[in-house]
Parts: structure tokens; sequence; C-alpha cells
């Protein structure tokens, strides 16, 4: 017959499955067709909104400079290239999974690799905001009555993510390998067909909203020198949202079967590849249909019910134009896969979060529960704080993709440049000590390459942080210092807690004597047990100590204490404001003053209950007072426990009827206990 404790683990087991033995670590390795869906989601997710998000930009001055889109998409796929190329130095180099973490705490020091991590941290949870949402929002593209219900659909995907990720890598794996590669074959069959039907046949791809048009926003009508620059470059910079995710491989790269190295770098060179041919072709279909996105739908002249009806997304236009409207099988397909791979783009963080909180808390920089695996062999503390804050943050902004879009990206394009930059220090410390001329020839074409990446996400960092520190930005920039200095003064704490700890001749010298207390309310099996127990430990001096706050019950008690002939003296504290903790923890101070060598060992019976309510009418009194005591140096606190029926099996529950069971009888189980001021 299951148990209390058996039925009170269901719930977990029903969302989690059955433990995982710790050698059994191994099995849950992945190969590089599970690894590119869990890695890699998210940078092939984001060509659903980064098109969009240069769209946006760029029809804040109307459709005049909609022409920029193609030279736009060209570039971020040229930085993503870098980028991609840059990382695979980085998982040769640095294969433990610390990722530019620890490129930059290595090769810059540990100022470099906590804002790194902060930046991290930061992004880890935007990339779970910022993808739930956009794949809420092609939810209700296809069905817009949705609409009202955004925020708690974003909330229910995040648990539904996080208890996917709680039961393990492999798992979670191939439960997001199936919609990844069916959008990756989605969108590239509709690109296929949206630009064949354009170039080679007479019936072209045509948006909903090609035959719109757009009021340019004020100050945004006639753009010149300057102010022309930074409207471009701030339209580049909403479409760099296509490398978030890049550095998650170097993250993970733990979590590879070996070669783990040689994988991790595959599987970077698989995910830049398919991800610059998506964006690259989403982005000229995009164009060639006509379609049009504004940030305020009631900015699209023709767009009847902008009040009430939500604006349906780039993704969702260019499908219902490729394949015959938004009631044809191949726009439900695509807007399914989009918002499938786009919730599932989050599990990007969840593997990351998890791994670096773990790397932090290993280098004393996270608490050290971050660095314990759950029953299924991941990181569950960090899975339930990365989806923690990425729900509070979706509540906050009420899942709305183009605020919390604002602040995107400028945490990864930190990690990226320090990180890049690191390399290049990485790589001169190599060329130092290695004298092959065929070896040098390759660290410094890797340098190289680690330069060229550094240098371009510093730049787009600069561009990201001055056209979107107004809209958004900012907030990052204030909260990756706040972790920074938290994750300092958790190191300190750790630090200062590691030289208190280290042995010294004081921790060997035995005390001098060991002074026993045993605290007194009434006299029942309880107190007599503790002074059993006590006797036992054979103490140079022993105290039975009861504060007096009443006369009459301090009267009883020490009448019924000589009237059982207890063989130890009974010490009684006077307490004129009825107090117990003060008089006791003045005795228990006196004695320490008078010898200091001296260990005083208190000892305390407590009621052990089985229900929490019961909680509330015992054991009050016992627990301030362990509070308090636990301050006091040269003082052990020993709790003695009692047993309550409550808290043995429930036996009336179990069947168990009126009679006792075996073995009530000498745990005393069948006489009612009092209820005194220590319990």
């Amino acid at each position: 017959m299951p148990t209390l404790s058996d039925l009170g683990q269901l719930p977990k087991r029903l969302v989690l499955g059955r433990p995982v033995r710790s050698d059994r670590a191994g099995e849950s390795l992945l190969p590089k067709r599970l690894a590119l869906p869990i890695f890699a989601s998210d940078p092939l997710s984001s060509v659903a909104y980064a098109t969009q998000e240069i769209l946006i930009v760029l029809t804040l001055a109307g459709t005049a400079f909609l022409y920029l889109a193609p030279w736009l998409a060209i570039a971020v796929v040229l930085l993503l290239g870098t980028v991609v190329l840059s990382y695979r130095q980085v998982v040769r180099a640095y294969p433990s999974g610390g990722g530019d973490y620890e490129v930059a705490f290595k090769n810059h020091g540990q100022f470099a690799g906590l804002t790194v991590a902060s930046a991290l941290l930061v992004d880890y949870v935007l990339t779970v905001a910022v993808s739930v949402a956009a794949g809420t929002d092609n939810i209700i593209s296809a069905f817009p009555s949705l609409d009202e219900h955004r925020v708690l659909i974003a909330v229910g995907l995040v648990a539904l993510l996080a208890a996917a990720n709680l039961r393990g890598l492999r798992e979670s794996g191939r439960t997001f390998a199936v919609p990844t590669y069916a959008f990756i074959v989605g969108i590239l069959v509709m690109v296929a067909t949206g630009l064949i039907r354009d170039l080679f046949t007479d019936s072209p791809v045509v948006a909903e909203t090609a035959d719109f048009t757009i009021t340019p926003e004020s100050g945004f009508g006639n753009l010149t020198g300057l102010a022309l620059v930074f409207f471009v470059l701030r339209a580049f910079a909403s479409g760099c949202t296509a490398l978030t995710g890049v550095e998650a491989i170097a993250n993970g790269v733990p979590a590879f079967k070996p070669p783990k190295s040689r994988n991790a770098a595959t599987t970077l060179a698989l995910m830049g590849g398919i991800a610059a041919v998506m964006f690259a072709g989403v982005t000229a279909l995009a164009l060639a249909a006509g379609v049009k996105y504004v940030e305020h739908p009631c900015d699209l002249e023709g767009f009847a019910d902008c009040e009430t009806e939500p604006q349906r997304t780039v993704i969702a236009q260019v499908a219902a134009a490729t394949f015959g409207g938004d009631g044809s099988p191949g726009f439900f397909y695509i807007q399914a896969a989009t918002a499938l791979v786009l919730v599932l783009a989050a599990n990007t963080a969840f593997n990351g979060f998890p791994l670096l909180g773990s790397v932090l808390a290993q280098d004393r920089f996270m608490p050290r529960q971050l660095h314990t695996r759950g029953d299924k062999l991941v990181y569950s503390n960090g899975i339930l704080l990365l989806a923690g804050f990425a729900a509070l943050l979706i509540f906050a902004f009420q899942a709305d993709v183009n605020r919390l879009i604002q602040m995107y990206i400028v945490g990864v394009f930190t990690s990226f440049s320090i990180g890049q930059w690191g390399m290049v220090r990485h790589w001169n410390r190599e060329l130092r000590t290695e004298t092959d001329a065929a070896a040098r020839s390759r660290i410094r074409r890797s340098q190289m390459i680690n330069a060229v990446g550094g240098t371009l996400t510093t730049v787009v960092l600069l561009i990201i942080v001055v056209t979107k520190f107004t809209r958004g930005a900012y907030l990052v920039l204030l909260v990756m210092p706040i972790l920074f200095l938290l994750m300092k003064a958790i190191n300190r704490h750790y630090s200062n807690v590691s030289q208190q700890l280290v042995p010294d001749t004081d921790s060997r010298t035995l005390p001098s004597k060991v002074h026993a207390i045993v605290l007194v309310s009434k006299v029942h099996k309880p107190t007599l047990r503790a002074l059993a127990f006590a006797r036992a430990t054979r103490p140079d001096q022993l105290t039975a100590l009861t504060v007096n706050v009443d006369d009459a019950e301090t009267r009883a008690l020490q009448a019924q204490w000589e009237k059982y002939d207890i063989p130890v003296a009974l010490t009684v504290l006077e307490s004129p404001y009825r107090e117990i903790t003060r008089p006791v923890l003045d005795f228990v101070k006196g004695i320490r003053r008078a010898s200091p060598r001296e260990l005083v060992v208190v000892f305390v019976p407590q009621y052990v209950v089985g229900h929490w309510w019961e909680n509330v009418l015992h054991n009050q009194s016992a627990l301030r007072l362990r509070a308090r005591l636990q301050f006091q140096p040269g003082v052990m606190i020993t709790t003695v426990p009692w047993q309550l029926e409550s808290s043995v099996g429930r036996d009336d529950e179990l069947g168990r009827g009126d009679g006792p069971a075996p073995g009530d009888l000498r745990r005393g189980l069948t006489d009612d206990a009092e209820v005194t001021p220590y319990g």
C-alpha cells in the first residue's frame, strides 16, 4: 500500500518521470541530430521575427526606405557568418562549457568574466520572454480571437517548457526535434515555392497588406545626413536579433557526445548555414510580396479594424500569400510550425542558463544549489529560476514582442564582444609557446577570425546601445550591474566562510568540561526521555532547568519532581515578565562567562507531528529557543524528538483499527501528550 510520502511524490513523478541514477549521466549526452534542435532553435526561429523587426523600423518613414531592407539583410547574414566562424574557435579552445564567460574570465580576469555572465543571464531570460511572446503572436495570427488571452497563453507555454526540460536533455531533445525540423522544411518549401511563383509564373505572391499605404511618423518624413545614418543603423540593430542564441552551443559543449568539440563546431556550422538561408529567403519573399508591418496597426492605411484586430505577423502574411490564403493547409502548417519553434526556441535558454548557472556556482559566484542536478540529471534549480523570471517579465510587459525586443540582444552582443577579444588574447598566449610552423599558421588564422569577429560585434554593440537605449535597452544596462554586484557579494560571502572554517589549533582543543542543560516544562515522557539521553552522555554537570512564568504551576512542577524522585536537581529561573527565552539565554551566557572553555549542551524536548497545522499548536517555544541559542558560541543544541501519534503512519487512515499497534506501548503512544511551554 502506498505511504503518505509516496502520494506526495506522485505529482512530481507525473511531470518528471522516474529519477535517473548518477552513473547514467553519459546516456543523456546528445548526438548532433538532437543537439541542433536543442541548441540552435533560437537562431533558427529568429527568422520568424528578424525580418519583421527590420520592416518595423524602415516603415517608420513610410515605404520610401524599404529598398534598404535587402542590403540590411545581407549585412546581418555576413555578421552571422563571422560570429559562427568565431564561435567555432571558442568551442575548440574551451570545450568545458563556460563559453564566453570562461573565455573572458581566463583571458581578461574576474571583472570581464562577471560582466559577460551578467549579460548572458539577462539575455537568457529575455530569450524565453521574446521567443514565447513571438510564438503567442503567431498563434493569435491564426486564431485572432485568442488575443485577449495573450499573457495567459504565454505564461502557460513557459510552464510547459520548464516541465519538458525538467524531464531531461535527451527527452526534451526528442520533444523539440520534430517541430524544429518541421519549421526548417516548411520555411524552405515556402521560400522556394514563393520565389518560383514570383520568377517563373504569372501568379506572383501578393501579401494582404501589399496595397496598404503607410503614413510616415512625425520626424521621419525627410531623413538626410546623420539622421538617415542613425535610422539605417537602428534598422540594422533590430535585424541583428537573428544572431541571438549562437553562443548557446559554446555554453553547451559538455552536453554533446564525443568528440564534443568537433560535434559542437559541426552543429554551429549547420545552424549558421540554415539560419542564413532561411533569413535571406524570408526577407526576399516578404519584399517581393509587398508585406507591410508597422509598430502601430492604425498606421496602416487600409487596415479597417486596427483598433480591435491584431496585425498578422510577416511570416503569416508571406505564408498566406504563398499558399493561397489564410485558410489554406500550407498557411496553417507554417503558423503551427512557426509558433511551436518560437516557443521551443526558448529551450536554447533553458539549456544555456542552467549550464552557465552551474559553472558560476562552481566558481562560487552563484548559490551552490545551481550546481546540483535534479532527479533527471538536469540542473533543476536553474530551470525553475529561469522560468520564474521569464514569466514575471512576460506578465510585466503583457507579452508584447515590440516592447520586449527593445531590451533584447544588448546582453548577447556584450558577451560576443568581450568573448571574441578574449580569444584574441588566448591565441597570443598560444603563440608564445608554439614552435611548429603549421600550428602557428593555424593559430594566426583563428586569431584573425576572432579579431574580425570582435571588431564587428563591438561596433554592433555600440550601435545597439545608442539606437535602442531610450526604447528599453537602459533597463538591461541597469540590471546587468546589479547582477554583477550580486555575484561579487555571493563570492565574497563564500570566501569569507571558507576562511572562517579553515582548521586551527583552537578547533582541535577539547573543552575543559561539558555542562548539560535539560529544559523542563512538565514531568512527562518527553522530559524524562530528554533527561535520560542527557545522563547517557555522561556530562561533567547536569542541570534540569525550568522558567517560572506562573507560581502555582511552578510549585506543582516541583511537587511532581519530588514525587517521581528524579535524581537531578531542578533549577528554577525567575521571570517577572513571563518570558521564557530571555532567562534561559542569560543562564547559558552566565555559564560561558564563568568558564569560556566549558561546552554547554542544551537538550530541547520537541514534538514530531504529522500535520502542518499541528506545528501551530506545538513547538513554538522550542523553535524560538533554538533560534536564539544557535548564535551563542560554545553552545550545542540537541533536539530530543517525541513522536505524536499523528506522525506514525496515520494508522486510522490505513485501517489499523482502534487497538494499539506493536510498539505503541513502548513508544508511549497510548497516552495523551500534554501541551507545554516548550512544546
